[in-house]
């Protein structure tokens, strides 16, 4: 009985540190909290800092960090990861298996919920890490109605576009009282709805997406025109389309990634600590005066954090690849939440075109305490090539943020909870009744 004990014991310690990296990793502290990075000392730093990153200090490029910029270092946050999602990774993990497709892609077989390949290992370690990432540790419903876009080009003119979102998985589920399969999934992993709020003579266009569980189907995207009263089903190449004239493409979206896992490959590049901002506050990651003018946070929005990340180089399967938007995206994919904090995306020709900052804004989860991913972010998009760039943030002025679970029943009076309402077609053209 004591050697039973002692065994799950190390069991369960040895899955935790699969899931939040190796102890020794954990406790380094490579750069002393109070430490001030500025465009003055940042080479000290550059190996902290995707590449993306450091070509904005650089200055080669329109968008560059303005002299007065500062970076200023804190501890690392660990927030641990809930206990249905652990439970679960435990119990089905071993269940999984990359299968091949007859079109040169690969899709996972078995998978229940928790996180796929708890501790990703060659062979196609890059792909157990982009699966990872898609299944991550998600609050099952998220909802919105303040979140903005800003739209910058390179003479400072804005454009401002205001939605609201609600986002639903359906199938996989690992969250406190909840089944694993929603009984009102039909097949759907996770529901992606959007309406615009403003600009007035954009409002109430509406899109979905739905993502099903066979991973070998492509999503549906549906976009509803209030002009014309009607819901239409998009093609598969809107994938690429500017959404809704920003920065971002469809494929962007979802924590930064939205592509599926059976389109794409992705190899295993290297471990690398970088930078990322965790922890602010809605009042003041909402306003939009404590940012710098290329849209880079302030001090006052939070502290920066040195966290290990997977380095991932992740494109189109070959037999796909042909008129796609991105030649590769280079992912960085923290490692204790299978959060995408950075993105850095080449054009068909391998020229580097964009910069994406993802800072998910970590805040608490009814039930789960504080989580990393609630759908919180701040999160920039610097187009290196049209001197143009989009800000997201999800806070807005009414300094909420995105609301998790069962808070999602009365949002300003409305219950986001519905999944017939946002989680279906037929939901879709009541958007204006």
């Amino acid at each position: 009985m004591v050697w039973n004990r002692r065994t799950g014991l190390i069991a369960a310690l040895t899955l935790v540190l699969m899931m939040t990296g190796a102890i020794a990793r954990a406790a380094e502290n490579p750069i002393p909290p109070g430490t001030v990075i500025t465009p003055q000392n940042w080479t000290q730093y550059k190996q902290y800092m995707p590449e993306g990153m450091q070509a904005l200090f650089s200055g080669q490029y329109f968008w560059k960090m303005p002299a007065d910029l500062q970076i200023v270092i804190g501890p690392t946050s660990h927030y641990p990861l809930p206990a249905a999602y652990l439970d679960d990774t435990r119990k089905y993990s071993h269940l999984v298996k990359i299968k091949d497709l007859p079109d040169g892609g690969h899709y996972i077989d078995g998978y229940v919920a928790g996180r796929p390949f708890p501790d990703p290992a060659e062979p196609f370690k890059g792909y157990k890490i982009l699966v990872n990432m898609w299944y991550r540790f998600q609050p099952y419903l998220l909802c919105g109605d303040d979140n903005f876009d800003y739209l910058m080009n390179g003479a400072g003119n804005v454009t401002t576009i205001r939605d609201v979102v609600v986002l639903r998985r359906l199938s996989h589920i690992s969250d406190a009282h909840q089944a694993i399969n929603d009984p009102h999934a039909q097949g759907i992993d996770y529901s992606q709805w959007r309406m615009v709020l403003e600009p007035e003579q954009e409002k109430y266009k509406a899109t979905l997406t739905l993502d099903y569980v066979d991973l070998t189907r492509p999503e549906d995207d549906f976009l509803f025109l209030p002009s014309m009263r009607r819901v239409i089903r998009e093609s598969s190449n809107s994938r690429c389309a500017p959404a809704a004239g920003t920065d971002f493409v469809f494929d962007d979206f979802r924590g930064g990634f939205n592509g599926g896992v059976a389109r794409f490959q992705a190899d295993f590049l290297r471990d690398q600590s970088i930078l990322s901002l965790v922890n602010s506050d809605p009042v003041v990651y909402g306003n939009t005066a404590n940012y710098y003018p290329i849209m880079f946070p302030k001090p006052v929005v939070g502290k920066w954090e040195v966290r290990d990340t997977q380095v991932i180089d992740t494109r189109r399967i070959p037999s796909m690849r042909s008129g796609y938007c991105y030649g590769k995206q280079i992912m960085y994919i923290d490692t204790e939440s299978s959060n995408l904090i950075w993105k850095d995306l080449y054009d068909p020709d391998m020229k580097f075109a964009k910069a994406d900052m993802v800072n998910h804004i970590a805040s608490a989860v009814p039930h789960q305490g504080l989580q990393f991913d609630t759908g919180n972010t701040v999160q920039t998009m610097w187009n290196l090539q049209r001197e143009h760039l989009t800000f997201f943030n999800t806070a807005g002025s009414s300094a909420k943020g995105i609301l998790t679970n069962e808070q999602c029943r009365n949002l300003n009076g409305v219950d986001y909870d519905d999944i017939s309402h946002y989680s279906t077609v037929s939901g879709l053209t009541q958007t204006m009744r």
